[in-house]
């Protein structure tokens, strides 16, 4: 996967720099479901068409809710919550299985005007998990909560919790098995509670893998005060083994806001640990550098550079940006005084 990766997508920087508008204290709104070897005639057309559906509905629905005056804040908690609910999603009710036949979630949020942050990794029970570590933040004098301890606190909060079996799917299940043979592993019991079994076409099998070998949500969002607050909720990685955790609710990894610059990251969670990705671009930005220069260092050069795949979503003063370096990104932004881009592959603005 990897070899595949880097041959067709080694050097490539996709950018969404030529939609940035001037200087605005207007709303702004860009979001990510995802990237992976997402290919034009990979994908048939009412698959296609599902996900630009989604996407739209879900850019829509935060601009339309910033254009009404919303905190930016709510804005990212409810489409993120509507991601988490969109099985077509690794996040929430699409996530991904652990080696162990699980679905553990992760997620962060972050405010910019004050650096307030919040996140949970790795509980099992939550419904939105973005709404959990939003709690974090604003109820907590942590900013990242874990495994029982986290969903201990979401009881106290009485915020929706539901069995782990909620977030199957038959897809994700098939993927996992898949790649627990592969790696000589034991196949775990399906989950009590799951529904019955229904077959999986080896080829929808084959592009779910390649396409959310990433898989992520993430919004950021300006609200019309100024206030950027980026957001990210993931399934992991499949078949993921000893409770690994990702660059997904890792604040200056995955996440990440200041007063000029928010971001949202979806990669190999490693690498963008080991970079710092979405707080590296900011700081860039912040020392003057243009976001597409920033961009084109971070993400084109020293996460290439490194080994890593994937891409981020950025908000700076000239409006939305994102860049990867894969096939695809699932990815969709909005200002005002014009109509939302939905975008899925490397050659679309």
């Amino acid at each position: 996967m990897r070899r595949l990766l880097m041959s067709v997508c080694a050097g490539v920087l996709a950018s969404g720099a030529a939609m940035a508008q001037d200087e605005t204290e207007g709303w702004a709104i860009v979001l990510h479901g995802g990237a992976g070897v997402i290919e034009r005639g990979d994908m048939d057309a009412d698959t296609e068409a599902a996900y630009r559906e989604a996407l739209d509905v879900a850019i829509r629905m935060g601009g339309e809710l910033l254009d009404d005056g919303v905190a930016a804040i709510d804005a990212v908690e409810a489409v993120i919550r509507y991601l988490e609910d969109d099985p077509k999603f690794n996040a929430g009710r699409g996530a991904v299985f652990t080696s162990g036949g699980r679905n553990e979630l992760d997620s962060s949020i972050m405010r910019g005007s004050d650096m307030q942050a919040g996140a949970v990794a790795g509980v099992t029970t939550v419904r939105h998990p973005i709404s959990l570590a939003r709690a974090v933040m604003e109820r907590s004098p942590h900013v990242m909560l874990q495994s029982e301890g986290a969903e201990e606190f979401a009881a106290s909060l009485e915020l929706e919790l539901v069995d782990n079996s909620y977030f199957f799917t038959e897809r994700r299940w098939a993927s996992m098995v898949r790649k627990v043979r592969e790696l000589g592993l034991p196949i775990p019991p399906r989950p009590e509670g799951a529904p019955e079994p229904e077959p999986i076409r080896e080829g929808a099998l084959d592009l779910m893998e390649r396409e959310h070998a990433f898989g992520t949500v993430g919004v950021v969002a300006r609200d019309r005060s100024g206030e950027i607050v980026a957001g990210t909720s993931t399934g992991g990685t499949t078949a993921k083994r000893w409770g690994r955790v990702g660059d997904s609710p890792i604040i200056g990894a995955g996440t990440y806001a200041t007063s000029e610059c928010g971001v949202s990251a979806t990669g190999t969670g490693e690498y963008f640990i080991r970079l710092n990705v979405a707080a590296r671009i900011c700081t860039y930005i912040e020392a003057g550098q243009t976001p597409d220069d920033a961009l084109e260092a971070v993400i084109s050069r020293d996460l290439t550079a490194m080994g890593g795949d994937g891409g981020v979503v950025i908000l700076a003063a000239d409006g939305p940006h994102w860049a990867f370096n894969t096939a695809g990104m699932y990815r969709a932004s909005w200002t005002p005084g014009g109509e939302p881009v939905v975008s899925i592959y490397g050659d679309e603005d």
